[in-house]
């Protein structure tokens, strides 16, 4: 994505609009298709981070199929990606399992309780529906807790020390996710921690799923290394090898424009954007990060600093503060960077706020195509 065409993308959106470039979508999923054409790996589409279908036929002609979190995800995987449909949550409800046997061609569990409690259920679809379990290695390599499925105490995979006295009597794979936004070196050592304490269970699985948080398109990720931990773990065990990426798919793929409505003082300059943290980016709050903006730097770096906060009623909607070579305007386009990923997917209609549109741009054209945009109406069947 140049520079050139961000700031076509910004001119030619209407505000909110999160935009994808087509261009570097197709960039990534090539560099995905490298590692599955050398390591023999499967890769998924995880949709709990990338869930815009209108490019799902684009991204299947790469990618396997999708990983699930919930029955309307794996619902959508089946109707608009096709290919094969990952299924896992940290607890199920019975309705829930009645459905997902019907979508998905694996149902992972994060407890024995939950294996033994729907056992009547799943053994009916045995040979269709290739049950998993969800597996802590307890090794933790996040940098923010609210992030990392490894840290104490935390409710998701099942312990080493569980799986004594337990009887894995139809279960035909293992899955471990323990990563966020990383590169390979983190899971290489996660990798060995899971062999030596889960090892022993491998040669009688069929398939292992390394989970997510992989930046395999991000630059300096070291694809050479993941493709030989893959053909270690598909030549030792006769496994088939799953990676269910979703930020690698949509790493900078897109942006979110947004426009200056007022500006004001209050002991500093204050830009109000069309464009909200906690309605369209709630991870400048929870995680926190911040964003990069086209043209904006840190505060006080350049000679005109603002803050910019959302329109809505939370004292705390504050993006951040930047600063920038020229005043703002009322009618300014800012551009926020790398605004594909768990974006559109967390986006909420609080205060009524208008949901931004989504659309896609072709950089072999210069075209830019409104996809979806919201009304009224999304926002009141919402309620009741």
């Amino acid at each position: 994505m140049t520079r050139w065409h961000v700031e076509e993308m910004t001119q030619l959106a209407p505000s909110p609009a999160f935009v994808v470039d087509l261009g570097r979508l197709r960039h990534n999923l090539a560099i995905l298709d490298q590692v599955q054409q050398r390591s023999g790996a499967k890769i998924l589409l995880a949709l709990k981070a990338f869930s815009m279908w209108s490019v799902f036929p684009l991204i299947a002609k790469t990618l396997k199929g999708i990983c699930a979190s919930s029955p309307w995800e794996a619902r959508l995987g089946r109707e608009e990606f096709g290919g094969e449909v990952h299924s896992f949550s940290a607890a199920f409800k019975e309705s829930d399992i009645a459905e997902l046997l019907t979508t998905s061609n694996h149902l992972v569990f994060n407890s024995f309780n939950q294996l033994e409690r729907f056992r009547p259920l799943w053994e009916k679809e045995a040979g269709r529906v290739s049950i998993g379990l969800r597996v802590n290695p307890e090794h933790s390599e996040g940098h923010t807790e609210i992030y990392d499925p490894a840290a104490p105490k935390s409710r998701l995979g099942i312990r080493r020390d569980e799986f004594e006295g337990k009887s894995l009597e139809g279960v035909e794979g293992l899955h471990f996710h323990t990563l966020c936004e990383q590169l390979f070196d983190p899971l290489e050592r996660t990798s060995r921690v899971f062999e030596e304490k889960f090892g022993e269970f491998l040669p009688r699985m069929k398939w292992l799923n390394l989970g997510g948080g992989h930046h395999i398109t991000r630059e300096g990720y070291d694809i050479d290394a993941l493709v030989e931990l893959v053909k270690y773990y598909r030549e030792k065990y006769n496994l088939e090898v799953y990676l269910e990426p979703g930020e690698a798919i949509a790493i900078g793929t897109g942006v979110l424009v947004s426009e200056v409505l007022d500006l004001t003082h209050n002991q500093m300059d204050l830009a109000i954007l069309d464009v909200s943290a906690t309605c369209h980016m709630p991870d400048i709050l929870e995680m926190p990060y911040r964003p990069e903006i086209v043209g904006g730097f840190d505060a006080g770096e350049k000679p005109h600093s603002y803050r910019l906060g959302g329109p809505s009623c939370l004292a705390g909607d504050v993006i951040g503060d930047w600063s920038f070579e020229k005043p703002l305007q009322v009618g300014d386009r800012l551009c926020f960077l790398d605004m594909s990923h768990y974006t559109m997917v967390k986006t909420t209609t609080f205060n009524g706020i208008q949901l931004p549109h989504i659309c896609t741009y072709e950089p072999e054209t210069g075209e830019l195509k409104v996809v979806r945009s919201f009304g009224y109406e999304d926002f009141k069947n919402r309620l009741s």
